[in-house]
């Protein structure tokens, strides 16, 4: 009997606004709330979303410099205790903002064979039980420096948005054998254009209006995912 699986391609994933209705910021709330009493937590989130109109424009402008400007709000978080919130976040945050359509096409990329790559502008240790629960081969995405224990707010490398999605992608490809005519790749936004591109199969995912217009003048295949109905979520 023929194997008919291909060890050569590969399905990659962005996942904020692809797998799941999520942002960098949803994480980092949860982590600060968590180290919060409930009023301090919510004086300092309403705080927080004054800056928002700022995080907006700038994400429509530069996403990767969005980046790099946010996680300057890790600085002086401890290491140790932030990290051992990852499952906590993954389970309350994540999950229930998970699209009921991915994990099927996730399998589906899976069972054809193909390897699974999830590449990220969010952080690798909160990544990482997602990974784990859809069994993904890797996970390209950005770490923070760490110093006497804290996080110093700086990423270890570039933000991994916008260009830089493809250049990892396309050392990925190099170093594994990976064939990126014949693999897939999905994303939702017009600054996950390249990483789109990189690939002979790209798919968008509830695509914002400027990716949308993209994939149709391209005729680029167009899925809708959903959220589940509010009592089903995580279940």
């Amino acid at each position: 009997m023929t194997d008919v699986r291909s060890p050569t391609v590969a399905a990659f994933f962005d996942v904020d606004g692809t797998l799941a209705r999520t942002t960098i910021v949803h994480y980092y709330v949860y982590f600060r709330r968590r180290r919060l009493s409930p009023l301090v937590g919510a004086l300092w989130q309403a705080g927080l979303m004054a800056k928002c109109l700022y995080y907006l424009v700038l994400d429509k402008i530069d996403r990767s410099r969005l980046n790099v400007v946010f996680y300057r709000s890790y600085a002086g978080l401890p290491v140790d205790d932030i990290q051992a919130l990852a499952e906590d976040c993954y389970r309350d945050v994540l999950v229930p903002r998970q699209f009921v359509e991915a994990p099927a096409c996730v399998a589906a990329q899976q069972e054809a064979g193909r390897r699974i790559v999830f590449v990220t502008g969010s952080l690798d240790f909160i990544m990482a039980p997602l990974a784990r629960d859809l069994k993904a081969d890797a996970v390209i995405a950005p770490s923070l420096e760490e110093r006497r224990g804290r996080f110093t707010g700086a990423l270890t490398g570039p933000p991994i948005g916008d260009a830089e999605k493809a250049r990892r992608m396309r050392a990925y490809a190099e170093t594994h054998g990976i064939d990126l005519t014949s693999s897939y790749a999905y994303a939702d936004s017009i600054a996950d254009l390249a990483m789109l591109e990189t690939v002979g199969h790209p798919r968008v995912v509830n695509p914002d209006r400027a990716l949308a217009a993209v994939a149709g003048k391209r005729g680029w295949p167009l899925l809708r995912w959903h959220l589940a109905p509010t009592g089903k979520r995580g279940a």
